[in-house]
């Protein structure tokens, strides 16, 4: 049986003297999977991600992705641990405005320390292969919603991680442009990333994941598996 990439066992995450956001959550998430976190505002579906993210610890149980056990980082090797193990792809892009796209898509490797011809040759690919290569001496701002969601995913999947997290990558597209952004998403799943997706969206849920989980008031509901097996990763 492959290793997972995600093992979250019994975690619990609580704020202040409040409910806790996230109660004895467990959830494993396998190489090749697909996976929607399905929830309303308050859900913990958030609180999950930034745990997985190594953003926040938990109060009790464990964190692990891809072998490491991130609730045991400290702060320096947590921002290694974003660089090498995981992409994030935000709502609203968070791309820099005064860098190009080609600036942007290269930062996380320049950041690991990858060599700046190597960095580039690995942008132009990506750029490439999700068809905004002709705006890689463009600025941001310059490009639509979708075209910018697209950079943010070149620039996530920058220094080939064993995890995507893509964090309501469509909430602040209109509907032709979340249809695009959510067949790139299957389409990579496709080639052997792993993903997870954390959205209130039921509809891009089922359109580029393979399984869903749901989670209400910090709690894990529900996973629905679909028939159809995750394929192996691809790094």
């Amino acid at each position: 049986m492959t290793t997972p990439v995600i093992e979250l066992c019994e975690v619990s995450r609580r704020y202040d003297d409040g409910p806790p956001a996230l109660h004895e959550a467990s959830l494993t998430v396998r190489p090749g999977e697909a996976v929607a976190v399905l929830g309303p505002s308050g859900s913990g579906k958030s609180t999950l991600l930034n745990l997985v993210a190594g953003l926040d610890r938990p109060d009790a149980g464990s964190v692990t992705v891809d072998g490491v056990r991130v609730d045991r980082l400290g702060e320096a090797g947590a921002a290694r641990y974003r660089r090498s193990k995981i992409g994030m792809v935000f709502q609203f892009f968070n791309l820099l405005d005064d860098l190009t796209v080609t600036d942007n898509v290269v930062l996380p490797a320049r950041l690991a320390g990858m060599a700046r011809g190597e960095a580039d040759r690995r942008a132009a690919q990506l750029l490439e292969a999700l068809g905004v290569n002709r705006h890689a001496r463009t600025y941001p701002g310059r490009l639509s919603g979708g075209e910018r969601q697209r950079v943010a995913v070149a620039r996530a999947l920058m220094n080939r991680p064993p995890l995507l997290l893509a964090d309501e990558p469509t909430g602040a597209l209109d509907t032709a442009a979340g249809q695009d952004v959510s067949r790139l998403l299957a389409d990579l799943n496709a080639e052997g990333q792993t993903i997870v997706v954390v959205t209130h969206d039921l509809a891009l849920a089922r359109s580029c994941t393979n399984r869903t989980v749901r989670i209400a008031d910090g709690r894990i509901t529900e996973a629905l598996i679909s028939p159809a097996a995750a394929p192996e990763a691809v790094r």
